[in-house]
């Protein structure tokens, strides 16, 4: 089935709608009267091609078609998702709602990325008030899950849950601000931190570095993993909150901060932040630091995921949807065609993965090799269950040969042959794929052991029918190239 998304107003945020929708499977139509449109949104599609794929250790689906139009009417034609990310001016959002209304399908969703704006202030004057509704995400939006759904009571709740799910399936964490709000939720936090940043810069108490450093060297690392009131929890000791708040609880009377004050907002600030912001990180573009910033992105929240933690568990939970609709689930059983090397291993190499030389490090072919051999040991028979029962494959020997360069974003696939798998003994044969360019290949012995007494054993008759099938067909294909070969064999 093919899913269209509309994306009205291309730039920093409407980019970054266009390439998670681009990059999960669906078609987008992008609208924006900016001549350098494709340019810029060019560019953010680069940046997310190379850092998004890496967040996910299935690979993404195929890639959906990109296409430009000279008006909203066309952008708007045949999509089920309708993005709009235009200026924050509410006579500038009426007037696309009205354009995109007049054309698009009544079910689609309408979303709007408003910062400050409530969804009732929306859809004043539309012609389908109930279509419109605030989906406000986080720059880079094609890697940070949050989008804070915003309804107001002219939006039913089954449109509600089926725009959930339309974001849930982008691999986004849609938090449902149940009370309209200027700001809804997030912003409001930042603009507190924002205001008193100001200050703290405005009375000569500290510079933008200096509290850009406060920030990502103590509590935004904090933040990133635990929020604020589960950091506080902590903080309050084994007695919690209620003992932080009785500690900390009278210095909210104090004057700390001046969140109730506003600096004069006049050029001699404007000159102060911004030559100091000059000063901290001019040396670099911004295509630099949003590099820099999107590597840094996927280490944390690829670190997060490993510990299901945070917004890793979200990232999690969206593999565990592409693994679902891959064919790298199931068992030999239920394959009619064995006949060809099994696709064991399909994702992209994550930025974390390469090293000073600029491609996939050699600790990273055996990782994916041995995930690939995982892989083939659970088709077989050889799953969780069956290794909790007390049976296993230990890896006896491993061979890698180095073909071609693997880069951040490829995506790469892992086609395994069956050499041998009798008795105690499964001989594999990978071979990693870069589109129909072998990159590398891997040679594994693996023996099937008994653990608890960590010795060679027969597998199950399950097992062996399995890698029996399989065997039979594979031995009509052609040998592998490289089998058994070592360094200074001849060719």
């Amino acid at each position: 089935m093919i899913r269209v998304a509309s994306i009205i107003g291309g730039g920093v945020i409407g980019g970054g709608w266009a390439a998670r929708f681009l990059l999960n499977g669906w078609d987008v139509r992008v609208f924006d009267p900016d001549p350098e449109a494709t340019r810029k949104i060019g560019e953010v599609l680069a940046n997310a091609r190379r850092s998004l794929p890496g967040l996910s250790d299935v690979a993404l689906p195929p890639e959906g078609r990109l296409s430009f139009h000279d008006s909203i009417s066309d952008a708007v034609a045949g999509a089920a998702w309708i993005q709009e990310s235009v200026p924050e001016r509410l006579e500038i959002k009426h007037k696309v709602f009205a354009e995109v209304q007049a054309a698009c399908d009544p079910q689609a969703v309408i979303g709007s990325s408003t910062s400050g704006f409530k969804p009732s202030e929306l859809q004043q004057g539309a012609a389908r008030p109930e279509q419109i509704v605030v989906a406000h995400p986080f720059n880079p939006v094609y890697l940070l899950p949050l989008v804070e759904l915003v309804p107001s009571p002219a939006n039913a709740p089954e449109r509600i849950e089926a725009a959930k799910a339309v974001l849930q399936g982008l691999g986004m964490f849609p938090l449902h601000v149940k009370k309209e709000i200027d700001a809804h939720i997030a912003d409001r936090m930042l603009e507190a931190v924002w205001r008193e940043c100001l200050w703290l810069v405005k009375d000569g108490v500290a510079t933008t570095q200096e509290i850009d450093e406060a920030i990502r060297m103590g509590f935004g690392l904090r933040w990133a993993q635990m929020g604020i009131f589960d950091t506080y929890r902590v903080a309050g000791g084994e007695a919690g909150m209620k003992h932080f708040m009785a500690q900390f609880g009278p210095c909210l009377e104090w004057p700390w901060t001046k969140l109730m004050d506003v600096p004069e907002f006049n050029d001699e600030l404007v000159d102060l932040i911004a030559g100091q912001s000059d000063a901290q990180s001019g040396h670099m573009s911004i295509r630099e630091m949003e590099r820099h910033r999107d590597d840094n992105l996927v280490g944390i929240l690829r670190a997060l995921k490993a510990q299901g933690w945070g917004a890793g568990a979200v990232l999690a939970e969206q593999d565990a949807r592409q693994k679902a609709g891959s064919n790298l689930e199931g068992y030999a059983e239920d394959m009619a065609d064995v006949s060809q090397p099994i696709v064991t291993m399909r994702r992209a190499v994550p930025l974390d993965w390469t090293d000073y030389n600029g491609h996939m490090n050699e600790s990273r072919y055996l990782q994916s090799f041995c995930d690939a051999s995982d892989r083939f040991m659970e088709l077989v028979g050889c799953d969780a269950e069956y290794i909790a029962s007390g049976g296993s494959y230990f890896t006896a020997e491993t061979h890698i040969r180095h073909l071609a360069e693997a880069h951040a974003g490829d995506l790469i696939e892992v086609r395994t042959h069956l050499l041998m798998g009798q008795g105690k003994k499964m001989h594999l044969f990978h071979t990693m794929y870069r589109g129909d360019e072998p990159v590398a290949t891997g040679e594994h012995m693996l023996i099937h052991v008994s653990l608890e007494t960590r010795r060679p054993s027969p597998p199950s008759d399950r097992i062996e029918a399995n890698m029996a099938r399989i065997v039979e067909a594979h031995a009509k294909l052609p040998r592998p190239e490289g089998v058994g070969r070592f360094i200074g064999a001849p060719r």
